[in-house]
């Protein structure tokens, strides 16, 4: 079983339309060759659920003729950035490898029980381009894998454009996924997004995209990139609504200081009419993401 990482570390990025050429063509990695791949990928759950209620994902994904089996915890993070458990290991055919499941951690509780009510419930089939990346930071190299998706998920009957940018830490440190992240956005409309595939797929199949409380400042933010997400998703107004309310109530929150509001107050202004970020969306909330991780780490 492959679990040389099991501790992913991830900068999730929604693109706008013109992104994926913008991000294809940025200076940044003209001397890396891109790899292309064609993925096709199942999640399997019970039928009541159970382990999206847990937030659990469980994928097998065709890929460069092999199968893949993976199982995702819950991530942990905002702002684009996660942080979550993945266990991944190659099996012999579309089937899943139960035996090997049942041994791991998140299956050991209650969700022992569940195993043999698993069964196809969404699809995301996608092509890849990925980039591997050797970033400096001060006092330290890291190694980071940059992909480029664009496809669709199917669920339920639904379907949503695939369409965005993710950072995964291979090694070092996860501030070098932020200043990598702030050197793309330079050039390529995007924003974070803090929805995976599955949690995207699992609303869309059940046409419905439920909004967190939110207090403090990361809060909102979390709250105001949940909305534009499932805005996208579902193409429901009202969520583009919440997603400008959020971002407002952001802009004059008390606890944020005078650099941290001058990000927030960009934000509002960078969203267009259908939802989609420009370039300076996409600085302003990297920036005041990573400002909001740093203090959140430091407490």
């Amino acid at each position: 079983m492959k679990s040389l990482n099991p501790m992913e570390v991830e900068l999730k990025l929604a693109l706008a339309p013109a992104g994926p050429a913008a991000l294809a063509q940025h200076p940044h990695l003209a001397s890396h060759p891109a790899r292309k791949q064609s993925l096709t990928n199942t999640y399997f759950d019970t039928p009541q659920g159970d382990l999206a209620k847990a937030r659990i994902a469980l994928r097998l994904r065709q890929v460069d003729g092999q199968v893949l089996q993976t199982v995702k915890t819950a991530g942990q993070g905002g702002g684009g950035l996660s942080q979550r458990e993945e266990w991944e290991w190659q099996v012999t055919g579309p089937q899943l490898d139960l035996a090997s499941i049942a041994k791991l951690p998140p299956f050991q509780g209650e969700l022992s029980g569940v195993l043999d009510a698993l069964a196809p419930q969404l699809s995301t089939d996608f092509t890849r381009r990925s980039w591997q990346l050797k970033e400096r930071t001060p006092g330290q190299e890291s190694h980071i894998e940059l992909v480029l998706d664009e496809g669709e998920i199917i669920s339920g009957g639904y379907r949503t454009p695939i369409r965005e940018a993710e950072l995964e830490l291979k090694g070092g440190e996860p501030e070098a996924l932020w200043a990598l992240a702030l050197t793309l956005a330079e050039q390529v409309p995007l924003r974070p997004s803090d929805s995976s595939k599955a949690s995207r797929g699992n609303a869309l199949s059940a046409q419905h995209w439920p909004l967190p409380e939110a207090h403090s400042p990361a809060e909102w933010l979390h709250r105001a990139t949940l909305a534009l997400d499932a805005y996208h998703d579902s193409q429901q107004a009202s969520f583009l609504g919440d997603a400008q309310q959020a971002l407002s109530i952001l802009a004059n929150h008390p606890e944020l200081n005078d650099t941290a509001r001058g990000y927030a107050q960009a934000l509002s202004s960078g969203i267009d009419a259908h939802g989609q970020p420009s370039t300076a969306y996409g600085k302003a909330a990297l920036a005041l993401a990573h400002r909001l991780a740093l203090q959140t780490a430091l407490r």
